[in-house]
């Protein structure tokens, strides 16, 4: 059984005033249920670690839309894969890591927001189980999006923020490379993530999933 929760390493501000992207390694999001066959929908293939895991993820080139004030965050929708949940804050626990959705909800999805607001300029995290005990959870499909995929966060302020995701990766959470992934881009981006690659019931998944998405729209 896995730890349900994240590891944050570095905090820095936000240009608004809030604590901003939250640096996370060590990314746990362990199933804690039997095994699943044929297993939750994976990338294309699997992404190595290689000399760029420490340099953040440069995004795609696309229009400029502008970014959104610090708001919480209230639901995520991606129609591609049927996705619709609501986003509860989540916090750090009395040993710092970053708790998880409850695990009574398997469709429920966690936003640090200490973090980045989702459509506020930088790189924002939304996380949620692949599976629980009960079966498939939340973002179970999340492996099978594709480049082009949208994403919907809606938020306190009742703007809603569309995401287009850009690359969909897997990396070994024994050698996750935070930089890469939570880094700042200079542009309005967000990350979702669950678990991924192979599992074991003893010890869970090996990886995780992570898909990397870049603002498109606001309305």
């Amino acid at each position: 059984m896995g730890r349900d929760s994240w590891h944050p390493e570095r905090i820095r501000h936000s240009p608004w005033g809030a604590l901003a992207l939250v640096m996370l390694t060590g990314l746990a999001l362990m199933r804690n249920g039997a095994d699943l066959s044929p297993g939750p929908p994976q990338p294309v293939a699997a992404t190595s670690v290689d000399h760029q895991k420490d340099a953040p993820a440069a995004s795609v080139s696309g229009p400029m839309v502008k970014p959104l004030a610090y708001a919480p965050v209230a639901r995520v929708a991606i129609p591609s894969i049927k996705a619709d949940a609501p986003v509860v804050d989540v916090n750090l626990d009395p040993d710092g890591w970053i708790e998880a959705p409850p695990p009574q909800d398997s469709n429920l999805a966690g936003w640090y927001r200490n973090g980045i607001a989702p459509g506020q300029l930088g790189t924002s995290v939304v996380v949620g189980r692949v599976d629980d005990l009960a079966g498939p959870a939340v973002f179970h499909s999340l492996g099978s999006l594709k480049k082009g995929n949208r994403i919907e966060i809606s938020r306190s302020d009742d703007r809603v923020a569309v995401f287009e995701v850009y690359r969909v990766e897997v990396f070994a959470k024994n050698d996750f490379p935070g930089a890469r992934v939570y880094g700042d881009t200079g542009k309005a981006e967000l990350r979702v993530i669950t678990c991924g690659g192979g599992s074991t019931k003893a010890n869970g998944y090996d990886g995780d999933v992570v898909v990397f998405a870049r603002l498109v729209g606001t309305r």
